[in-house]
């Protein structure tokens, strides 16, 4: 056999034993800080139709899309992303509704990165949460507060989630009358913080010297809520007043939640998604230069769709998180009671009942014949320990201390789950 096909394709890679059991735990401590929040799972298809995710609704570029056709000669494609899957269920499922809707999910995207982002994954794991039918502020803090307590609950203890505003950007474009093409690079050079990009383009365009002051401090304007009376000084525009005024609410409501310690402001963060429409949020921690977590305001989506519902969330990379938690030395707790049980040919019946009361018990436990280097492997599978059944007596060998005890069925079972 090739060895070529023991290998995986170029952006994609095998997650097994301890990684693959603590991926397994921080989903479920995700799902259910998002769960205590309200918030129902849902499950969209791991492939759409193509329109689902086109340039008119503003999400992934076709090239960067695994496309292929059906037998109907249909352009399908994996989903590079989750929110529009999202918001073509809701409006599916949820047309008729009028009430806030709350939505939870986790499955895995798929953009093909090409060679220009090497060591990036082509298949991304993410949990996320839309709230779908609610345009108020109080929306946008909680949102905001279960990015916070989603992070926590992971473990991080140090991160910030940095919050700009689409409108103020767009109101300041609208009166600067930019071409659509030319708001394209702007954009770009201030998401990168291209100061010196930025004064170029300037230079070659002709905008009042006000509107140039505004566009050549953006990439500058991060930082505590200080930023906001900055922003507020630079201008008279209604609309980018307007989207300010709304980030000073947010931050006031956020300090009902206790989390003000952990947000910043950024008016210069534009997201490459222009389906957002108000605020958008990237949450970052040290040791990694991208932010885990993402999201927005996007209060035009579902229309697309049919369905006229304003709409936020936020989206977490699972990898990156879990890469980001060993960078900071955070353990994921996999412990549970798990146990090998291995017998010898003729005291298979006594393993059985052995297995069958340590899992009404709430034991792992996995049934082993007798074979050579079984504790070593124990070990290596991150097992509790091991239970020995022989016709000379009952033993539990803990891999943690190499202790050997001899006991009953009734003191296995004490000694494995600790009641």
């Amino acid at each position: 056999m090739s060895n070529k096909l023991l290998h995986t394709p170029e952006g994609v890679r095998d997650i097994y034993n301890g990684e693959c059991k603590r991926k397994s735990v921080l989903q479920d401590t995700l799902s259910a800080t998002i769960k205590s929040y309200g918030y129902n799972a849902i499950q969209t298809p791991t492939f759409e139709f193509f329109d689902i995710f086109s340039r008119d609704i503003g999400t992934t570029p076709s090239k960067d899309l695994y496309k292929f056709f059906d037998t109907d000669g249909e352009t399908l494609v994996l989903r590079p992303d989750m929110t529009p899957s999202i918001a073509r269920c809701a409006a599916k499922y949820f047309m008729e509704v009028d009430k806030p809707i709350r939505l939870f999910y986790t499955g895995n995207t798929f953009i093909n990165n090409h060679g220009n982002y090497r060591g990036r994954l082509n298949e991304k794991t993410e949990i996320g949460a839309e709230y779908i039918g609610d345009s108020s502020v109080e929306a946008d803090a909680e949102v905001v507060a279960m990015m916070v307590d989603c992070l926590k609950a992971a473990g991080l203890t140090e991160f910030q989630v940095s919050i700009g505003e689409v409108e103020f950007f767009k109101s300041i474009l609208d009166e600067a009358g930019i071409s659509s093409e030319d708001e394209t690079e702007l954009r770009d050079l201030i998401s990168n913080k291209n100061f010196f990009g930025v004064d170029e383009f300037l230079e070659e365009k002709h905008l009042s010297d006000g509107i140039k002051n505004i566009f050549a401090k953006l990439p500058n304007m991060f930082g505590t809520a200080e930023v906001l009376e900055e922003a507020k000084a630079m201008t008279d525009n209604k609309g980018a007043l307007s989207a300010i005024a709304r980030l000073e609410k947010l931050y006031e409501t956020l300090k009902l939640y206790g989390m003000e310690k952990y947000v910043s402001f950024d008016l210069g963060m534009l997201s490459k998604y222009k389906y957002y429409t108000g605020v958008i949020l990237k949450a970052y921690t040290y040791g990694l230069g991208e932010p885990v977590c993402t999201g927005g305001r996007y209060d035009k989506l579902l229309s697309s769709f049919g369905k006229d519902a304003a709409a936020i969330g936020f989206v977490i990379n699972i990898d990156q998180l879990m890469w980001t938690l060993s960078r900071q030395n955070i353990m994921i707790d996999t412990s549970e009671d798990n146990v090998f049980v291995v017998y010898s040919p003729d005291c298979y019946s006594d393993a059985v009942d052995i297995s069958l009361r340590l899992r009404k018990e709430g034991v792992v436990a996995g049934l082993y014949n007798t074979c050579d280097d079984i504790f070593q492997y124990a070990k290596e599978m991150e097992v509790k320990g091991v239970v020995y059944v022989r016709q000379e007596g009952l033993t539990f060998k803990n891999c943690a201390t190499s202790e050997e005890l001899s006991l009953s069925k009734e003191e296995l079972i004490k000694v494995v789950t600790g009641r």
